[in-house]
């Protein structure tokens, strides 16, 4: 199969024009969010879905650890639930942090738009916390 021409913005552009009209708008507000973090936070599509990396130098690591992952949306009709791969490393914002996983993922849930906007700081502090956990 030829590989898209398409950047991997625009890969996530086109997935969120196809996502049902009412989703729309709360997902780019949070691919907004995600991006605007840090420089060094990039996007692609993940599991047919709208995902976020760390693009910066790391040291070495096994590729099973998803130590580059921060965080990979989960698109359902009733919610969004953004998966943080390696979440449980974090301490703070336990208050939207949801899960206790063994293989040491937590989830944040979102109902909507207004939702979003009202976690929007915990999100923010949540990411900025991922990344300074970051072994370059």
């Amino acid at each position: 199969m030829p590989k898209s021409k398409l950047s991997n913005t625009e890969l996530v552009s086109l997935h969120i024009q196809n996502l049902p009209k009412e989703i729309q708008p709360a997902v780019e507000y949070l691919r907004q969010i995600i991006l605007s973090v840090d420089v060094e936070i990039s996007e692609h599509i993940k599991w047919n879905s709208p995902s976020f990396y760390y693009s910066g130098q790391m040291k070495d690591f096994d590729p099973k650890e998803y130590k580059r992952d921060i965080l990979v949306m989960n698109l359902r009709k009733d919610k969004i639930m953004c998966v943080l791969p390696t979440g449980m490393d974090l301490f703070n914002n336990t208050e939207i942090l949801e899960g206790n996983y063994t293989d040491g993922r937590r989830i944040i849930n979102f109902s909507n738009l207004e939702d979003i906007k009202r976690k929007e700081v915990m999100l923010t502090e949540v990411i900025k916390e991922w990344l300074s956990l970051i072994e370059k």
